[in-house]
């Protein structure tokens, strides 16, 4: 099977929140962008990771399945930076047990990336996608 060719991207300051990242190039849909990396822990385990992170106003575990999160503030790469968005360009999805960020749609050069998180948290955050929105995370 042949590699994969991963679309380049670039972590910059974001107008959504803090950090965002952004296409360097044009993306189609479909188009496999980035895995999103860390530690993988036991969901046990990542629930008072989670704790910790939410006080601070960030979220960095995702959830594979029942038993096992990705904890991106650990040995986690660029996609952890992705921002969260109620009308996103990408979405997540889990191929073989591993977390693919996705273009949802034709993404051009300079657009900053944004998936719908999911979240089934405590809705301890709100979300800056766009002015007035009324989500919480």
């Amino acid at each position: 099977m042949g590699e994969i060719y991963l679309p380049k991207i670039k972590r910059k300051r974001s107008k959504l929140h803090g950090w965002g990242v952004f296409a360097e190039e044009g993306l189609n849909k479909n188009k496999r962008i980035i895995r999103y990396e860390g530690e993988k822990i036991s969901s046990k385990e990542s629930e008072d990771r989670e704790d910790r992170y939410l006080r601070r106003g960030e979220i960095w575990c995702f959830r594979i399945n029942t038993h096992w999160v990705i904890d991106a503030n650990v040995r986690g790469n660029v996609a952890r930076f992705i921002n969260h968005s109620c009308t996103p360009n990408c979405y997540a999805n889990i191929i073989g047990g591993v977390i693919w960020i996705i273009a949802g749609k034709r993404i051009e050069e300079g657009e900053e990336l944004a998936y719908d998180y999911h979240t089934d948290g405590d809705k301890e955050i709100p979300c800056r996608c766009r002015p007035g929105c009324q989500t919480w995370l």
